[in-house]
């Protein structure tokens, strides 16, 4: 919004990815385990599941529109909800600018990121993490499980220091008057501790961090892996590209996996 919240194994929480998810409440919600076509599974709201593949069609028509006016089409993994010190407002302000600011590195009329925290993306208000994450994969894996991007770019804490203009002098301080000049304005903040939102910002501000960005990374490892055996011969090569804090990934590093988030089956 951030799983993402980078490599396979199973996925995350809306409420750490997009900032849209309400919790779900077990006594008015029946839940059913999804599994996505690499194996993703998730316990979701059943009655959500019409929603979710209805707003998958509508991103993918979208991301089709982007392909046909030539451009490459990247996914943006960033740490989102109100959680651990971290705050959606503000993590929707960092998600934009780098929005922007990859665009304009890559060519806005060549380039397109998708940005999982827009308004446009949300699900119903009753829809929990796991929702959200069976929402993400599918479109992340695409309909042949090959994947619908070019390129994923997760967010690391360079681009939040560049948000809030840290230089390596004085950080931890520089957050506190943040904050302070933020309270003013947003009766939202105070939800937030002080301290917990200057440790977050000043020290985990990261995919690292995040459930969803997790997950993201799982799939995006995934659907690599799947390209790869698709075609021996050019699969490398066909690859989505992987960037983190800015700079490409290592082959090593984007092709292990890491601890998932949200995903897993229904427990009884």
């Amino acid at each position: 919004m951030a799983s993402t919240h980078a490599t396979l194994v199973c996925a995350a929480a809306a409420l750490a990815f997009s900032g849209y998810a309400a919790a779900i409440n077990p006594a008015t919600a029946a839940t059913v385990t999804a599994c996505t076509s690499d194996a993703f599974c998730y316990c979701v709201n059943a009655d959500l599941i019409a929603a979710i593949d209805e707003k998958v069609a509508v991103i993918r028509r979208l991301i089709a529109e982007q392909k046909a006016q030539g451009k490459a089409v990247g996914y943006l993994s960033i740490p989102l909800s109100t959680a651990a010190g971290s705050y959606f407002n503000v993590n929707a302000k960092v998600a934009a600018e780098v929005k922007d600011r990859v665009e304009a590195r890559l060519g806005p009329h060549a380039a397109w990121l998708l940005n999982p925290g827009a308004k446009d993306f949300a699900l119903p208000s009753n829809a929990s993490g796991a929702d959200y994450m069976l929402m993400w994969t599918k479109v992340l894996e695409g309909g042949d499980g090959l994947g619908e991007f070019d390129f994923v770019y997760f967010v690391g804490p360079s681009d939040f220091a560049r948000h809030f203009g840290l230089d390596g002098n004085g950080d931890m301080e520089r957050l506190e008057a943040y904050y302070d000049n933020l309270a003013k304005t947003d009766d939202g903040l105070k939800s937030v501790d002080k301290r917990s939102f200057r440790d977050y910002y000043a020290l985990r501000a990261s995919v690292v961090y995040s459930y969803g960005s997790h997950d993201e990374w799982n799939i995006v490892r995934a659907v690599n892996e799947r390209r790869r055996d698709a075609d021996g011969k050019t699969g490398i090569a066909k690859q989505m590209g992987v960037f983190f804090n800015g700079r490409a990934v290592a082959p090593g590093l984007f092709e292990v996996p890491v601890a998932p988030g949200d995903a897993g089956a229904c427990r009884s």
